[in-house]
């Protein structure tokens, strides 16, 4: 008897494992390409200029930040493709200033994008997060009165002016020894001034000259919260028990934790324990709501914001002026001719010292990064070009600050462009924003630039003929960007000795 055919026999075709692999591989694939295909068709923005990739993904941009080349990604982008230019399918970066100060201004629509929370990560908004324009304004108002001009002089410029003198003893001690790195006690100063004025009692690190777990975890958070805000899943990373890993990536609650001190002295007999009291008694007699919680957030929000932007600028500043002798000599003559006991105000008085401080945060402000904002209903056209109502638009500072139709000889550190009689373009003096713009400059604008004068003055007085040690290269002080810039080699060591 003749055997059936063998097709029969054998049944249908099965899948072996490799098979059934490679088909959900292709089927993964083929959903990401069609998924890709019909963002770039469908992305409002898609008739913008910019790189071909930025009309089907984010990741591109991802990349800059999560390797601190942000600012320079988009500067780059901005060189090639103009004043406006696609970064991903639903974000654009604007670059000139009219269309700057149509974002900014006071009464903007254009409110801050939900990425502030989400790098902030805080229980609840802050000053700095907060979206709703009513809530902001009513929290800025309860900011304005402690953190005026006339307030922190009145209040707290002794305690100012006594920690950069600290400061600059420590310095000029280890400089006369062999070497200082002022990047490290500048950070230290910062801390301890800001520290003593949030939770009303100083760190005392100018004294140890040591960091404590509270500063490495502080170093660490804004480059963890800028990380986990492009890659959200990293916070998986926060339970992993490696301390490092917790530093970064759990840095927020820990910070969060601290501010109990502040809320503790917030409520204190005193009643100038710390910043915070003048504005919980404000708040009580507006009937306004001010909670503990709000008070934790607010404390750790000046804390973040008034450490390393104070510490990074200052470092900046040292290294160009040491890095231009002339200028060194004439800011310390200038300095030398202040009274013994000095305050604000004679600083204020003192052209050079100013404009230095003032160019020095045009090309190394700390915070020199996008500010996203959402365009308001109905869409907008800037620049010559329409945006799409909930498109997220960012301007920085970086590109405007450095952009030749508005700057003679951007790139050049030359603190003589800000001095008096010197005609200052309009158009300069509204792209400079090292503090933010509008209704959203920083609350501590005073005060930052009262520790800028303190410190600068002071350390130029007691540190005459100062040099940088041979380890400081341009390399060294190359600017790397997690939100807000450091030195790439996290350093700057100065000397009053010859031999280093």
């Amino acid at each position: 008897m003749d055997s059936p055919p063998q097709s029969l026999t054998q049944g249908s075709p099965r899948l072996t494992p490799v098979g059934a692999a490679e088909v959900i591989i292709a089927l993964v694939v083929g959903g990401w390409f069609l998924k890709l295909l019909y963002t770039a068709l469908t992305s409002p923005l898609k008739h913008l200029r910019g790189p071909w990739y930025t009309r089907f993904t984010h990741l591109r941009l991802k990349l800059a930040v999560v390797t601190g080349q942000r600012i320079f990604y988009i500067d780059d982008l901005h060189k090639r493709y103009g004043p406006v230019v696609r970064l991903t399918p639903t974000e654009v970066a604007i670059a000139d200033v009219e269309s700057f100060q149509q974002i900014h201004k006071v009464g903007t629509r254009f409110l801050k994008s939900d990425w502030y929370q989400r790098l902030a990560n805080f229980p609840k908004p802050g000053v700095f997060s907060m979206v709703d324009a009513k809530e902001h304004g009513y929290r800025r108002r309860l900011l304005s009165r402690p953190f005026s001009r006339t307030h922190l002089v009145e209040h707290w410029e002794l305690v100012v002016k006594a920690k950069a003198e600290l400061c600059i003893a420590k310095i000029k001690a280890e400089a006369k020894e062999g070497k200082a790195d002022v990047f490290k006690w500048w950070m230290l100063l910062a801390s301890d001034i800001i520290g003593h004025i949030s939770f009303g009692e100083s760190f005392h690190v100018l004294e140890t000259g040591e960091k404590t777990k509270f500063h490495r975890v502080l170093e660490k958070l804004t480059k963890g919260a800028g990380i986990t805000v492009e890659m959200p899943l990293l916070r998986i990373l926060s339970f992993v028990p490696i301390a490092g890993l917790q530093e970064m990536f759990n840095a927020n609650q820990y910070i969060l934790e601290s501010a109990d001190r502040a809320v503790e002295l917030a409520h204190s007999a005193s009643g100038e324990a710390n910043i915070f009291a003048r504005m919980l008694a404000d708040a009580e007699k507006d009937e306004g709501h001010m909670d503990d919680m709000d008070v934790r957030v607010e404390a750790m929000n000046f804390i973040i914001a008034g450490t390393d932007t104070t510490g990074s600028t200052l470092t900046y500043l040292v290294w160009a002026v040491l890095s231009r002798p002339a200028l060194q000599q004439e800011l310390e003559e200038e300095v030398s001719r202040l009274p013994a006991n000095y305050r604000d105000s004679d600083m204020l008085a003192l052209p050079l010292l100013n404009a230095t401080i003032d160019e020095t945060l045009r090309l190394y402000g700390a915070a020199p990064s996008s500010l996203p904002r959402v365009v308001p209903q109905g869409g907008a056209t800037l620049s010559g070009q329409f945006i799409p109502e909930g498109t997220t638009v960012c301007t920085q500072a970086y590109t405007l600050h450095r952009d030749p139709t508005i700057w003679h000889d951007p790139l050049t550190f030359d603190p003589t462009r800000w001095l008096p009689g010197k005609e200052m373009p309009q158009a300069a003096k509204t792209a400079f924003h090292p503090f933010g713009a509008g209704a959203r400059i920083c609350a501590g604008i005073h005060l930052a630039r009262m520790e800028l004068r303190h410190a600068v003055a002071e350390f130029f007085r007691e540190c005459r003929g100062i040099k940088l040690c041979r380890s400081v290269t341009p390399e060294s002080m190359e600017i790397i960007n997690f939100f807000l810039i450091a030195p790439k080699g996290h350093k700057c060591e100065i000397t009053l000795r010859s031999d280093k």
